[in-house]
């Protein structure tokens, strides 16, 4: 059996780092949307000089990119669809508490963005390209895709699985702040939220994930067993 794969999920010390790590990341997202809540309807400097360097007419090519990006990055897809196709695939393959783990995380950080959305009530920009929901801190787009990152980097620890995450996030930000659907800050928010959650969740389902590669080793190593026997 690979005891190697079981113990970088069984090992206490990682899956702590990760639990608060997760807890300071939506403590921080929550602790943002309180500084822009008792600030007052005015955006940070920040916020309003990236807003005004999209304040132009869009150009067309970034401009469709932007609305695929809003339509892969949020609604039904990204909310329902991602996460349950995600989640019936690591089914599929075997991998039952990994499969529930992303179902969770996701949900988790959905429920995180509706409540700071309801609790701050921040407007959106007034030139928002888009129609939206309510609430405009923090970014639910950005979260889901901090989300999808991070349990991709959890579930697939490879640094190509971490690089094309991190860019998913930054360009999911960037269409977002580029319809003008959100502030800077508010993709941040939703960045920190969806990673917060998605640790604190990989956290929670360290021990239940061991024993899907726990299961996985033993098939692995019967195959090998088997394979042998036939060659011998």
């Amino acid at each position: 059996m690979d005891a190697t794969a079981t113990q970088d999920v069984l090992d206490t010390r990682p899956q702590r780092f990760r639990a608060t790590v997760g807890i300071v990341l939506v403590a921080l997202a929550c602790g943002l949307g309180a500084w822009v809540f008792f600030r007052g309807p005015s955006p940070f400097a920040i916020d309003t000089w990236w807003n005004q360097l999209f304040a132009s007419a869009p150009s067309q090519p970034v401009y469709v990119f932007a609305i695929f990006m809003d339509t892969v990055g949020g609604h039904l897809t990204a909310v329902v669809i991602v996460p349950v196709l995600g989640a019936a695939a690591l089914f599929l393959s075997r991998r039952r508490w990994s499969a529930l783990y992303f179902l969770s995380a996701s949900v988790g950080s959905a429920l995180l963005v509706q409540a700071l959305k309801h609790t701050f009530g921040r407007a959106r920009p007034e030139d928002i390209l888009i129609l939206s929901d309510f609430g405009s801190f923090p970014s639910g787009h950005a979260a889901n895709a901090a989300t999808i990152a991070v349990v991709a980097a959890v579930l697939f620890p490879k640094v190509w699985v971490r690089i094309v995450g991190v860019a998913w996030v930054v360009l999911m930000a960037f269409s977002r702040t580029y319809l003008h659907a959100h502030w800077l800050s508010d993709t941040l928010g939703g960045a920190l939220l969806g990673a917060g959650a998605a640790l604190i969740m990989a956290a929670a389902f360290s021990r239940l994930r061991a024993r899907d590669e726990d299961r996985l080793a033993i098939r692995r190593a019967r195959k090998a067993d088997a394979e042998a026997a036939t060659s011998s």
